[in-house]
This record gives C-alpha cells, sequence and structure tokens, in this order.
C-alpha cells in the first residue's frame, strides 16, 4: 500500500472541531422539507402526510419528520470537510451512509446548536472513510434532540497506514453500523413513490446546494447523463414509506434510522421501498422500477409497534 506521504494523522485526531454557531429552522423549513422528500406528492389531502405541511390550527402545529434531523448535520458541516492534515479532492468525495438516533419528537421550530465530532477514520487503500458525529441540541433546553453519524469516502485520500491491517481509528464501540441483510421473503409492505422531474431543485431548498444535483455540466463532467438526486432525499422517501405503512403516521415511533447509499437516482424515476419486519427492527430496501437497481438499504428502529400495522 502506498503511503499518502501529505497525510499527517496526528494534526487529524488532535483536530477539534469550532463549536457550531446556532442553526436555526422554521415551520417553513419543515414544510418545505416535507415536500422535498415526496411528503403528499401522490394525494395533496393525503391523511397521513398533510400534518407535515398544514395544521388547522396553525403552522406552529406541524408535525417534522425524523429525516430532517440530516439537515442538522448538514448545517454543521456548511463549509466542508476540513480536517487539517488530511488533504482530498472534494470533487471524489461520496457520501456512503448516514445514521440518526432520534431522542425526542423535533418542534416545529427551533435554534439548533451543533457538537461536532470525528467518530471514525479508516484506510481502505485507494479511498479514506471518514465518520463525523453531529450531536443537535435544542439550544433553549439544552436536550439533546439527536445525533448523526455520517460516513463519506474520499477517493484517493486513502494509503496513508503502512499497518497490517491498515489504519483504523473509532471513537465508539463499533466501527461503522453493519451492513443490513436482505431478506428473501416477501416483504411486510411495499410502497411505491414517483419522483418529480423537479424534486431536486426542491429538495436543495433545504441547504445543499450542491451543482451536482441542478446543474446539467457539472452532472455530466461526473459522468452522470442528468443531475441526479440527493442521497439524503432518497433517505427519506423511504424513510417516509416506513412511517406511512409501518407506524401508520405516527413519527414519535421512529428510534433510529440507518441508511447505505448503494447508486445513485435520477428525479422521474419511480422509487419502490419493501420493508420487512423483524421484531421493532424495520429492514428496508429502495429500488429504482426503471432500471430493477437498488439504491438504498438500511433499516429503522422502533419504539413499539403502531397497533393497526399487525
Amino acid at each position: 500500500m502506498a503511503e499518502n506521504s501529505q497525510f499527517d494523522l496526528d494534526r487529524v485526531l488532535a483536530h477539534n472541531f469550532p463549536e457550531q454557531t446556532t442553526y436555526a429552522y422554521t415551520e417553513r423549513d419543515a414544510a418545505i422539507y416535507a415536500l422535498g422528500v415526496g411528503a403528499c406528492g401522490r394525494d395533496a389531502v393525503d391523511a397521513d402526510e398533510l400534518k407535515y405541511v398544514y395544521h388547522e390550527d396553525g403552522q406552529q402545529h406541524i408535525k417534522v419528520l425524523p429525516t430532517f434531523a440530516a439537515l442538522f448535520s448538514l448545517g454543521s458541516l456548511a463549509t466542508g470537510l476540513d480536517l487539517p492534515g488530511l488533504p482530498y479532492d472534494p470533487r471524489l468525495l461520496l457520501h456512503g451512509q448516514q445514521y440518526i438516533e432520534v431522542y425526542k419528537p423535533f418542534p416545529s421550530s427551533a435554534s439548533i446548536h451543533n457538537k461536532v465530532s470525528l467518530a471514525g477514520l479508516h484506510d481502505k487503500g485507494k479511498a479514506a472513510i471518514i465518520e463525523i458525529e453531529t450531536r443537535s441540541y435544542e439550544k433553549e433546553s439544552g436536550e439533546l434532540l439527536c445525533l448523526n453519524r455520517s460516513t463519506v469516502f474520499l477517493r484517493g485520500a486513502g494509503g496513508f497506514s503502512n499497518s497490517t491491517p491498515p489504519y483504523s481509528y473509532s471513537s465508539y464501540p463499533t466501527n461503522q453500523v453493519p451492513a443490513v441483510k436482505i431478506p428473501k421473503c416477501r416483504p411486510f409492505a411495499v410502497y411505491e413513490d414517483t419522483i418529480q422531474p423537479s424534486q431536486a431543485l426542491l429538495y436543495r431548498l433545504s441547504g445543499d446546494y450542491n451543482p451536482l444535483h441542478s446543474d446539467p455540466m457539472i452532472a455530466k463532467v461526473a459522468g452522470f447523463s442528468r443531475p441526479i438526486l440527493h442521497g439524503l432525499c432518497t433517505l427519506g422517501f423511504a424513510v417516509r414509506a416506513v412511517i406511512k405503512c409501518i407506524c401508520r403516521g405516527d413519527v414519535s415511533i421512529i428510534k433510529t434510522i440507518s441508511g447505505r447509499f448503494l447508486l445513485h437516482v435520477y428525479p422521474g424515476e419511480t422509487l419502490i421501498t419493501e420493508m420487512w419486519l423483524e421484531g421493532l427492527r424495520v429492514i428496508y430496501q429502495a429500488k429504482i422500477k426503471e432500471r430493477n437497481r437498488a439504491v438504498l438499504s438500511g433499516f429503522v428502529d422502533l419504539h413499539h409497534i403502531a397497533s393497526s400495522s399487525l
């Protein structure tokens, strides 16, 4: 394995992320996010989903989807993944996984204080894997709302380790959230969604303005025929399907969310989410109908099973 001479392990591990400025969101942000991940896309008055964008007693009463938590992580890394001692080409960064723990339902609006840390660093030879953990606290009460763990692949940044096995660091007991094994049996539930052609343009209004999702020329340079959908948007679609089919619309049942991004999605395609119920865990797989390819897999852990699901 060739050593990356520009890599400085001591500097990377010693780096302390700055205390994050407050990340604030409003009822409008929560509603735009919900629309961005397809809420009410099939039916504008869907009884399970209208509550994410409208409430008869006022917008301050709308419900917030648990995957909205991923925006807190995005906000904490708004300036990019800047780790002194770890050079990489940002064009070669890939979002590999997202893991979320939800500790309490999100208010319709809040000011969030994020604490960010390096949770993992792994040398894979041709790439480095970085895991960034973001703990988000409600500023007013000080209560911990959620935890995000984002795993990114930095292609071309590996090869910095001469050890056998290659260098691996993790600040928590399990190095990585394990890949789920998709059951061979028939799914417990299946949900089909059409991703609108303008879906990425709507989702980007929630804060991810990467031109890969909007600029045809940038997408072609990256090897795609047209702009692709944000991975976190696909995750939002899949978890929304779990909430609708398994949780019967009750977002408070969601405990943890894990998603592994497998393949790109083009706006305009049809997303089919297959779900298997194993105790309090929902294993899911999202496929693109037109290409018959899996694009996302993962699990959702629940506090309890909605009685109407059984």
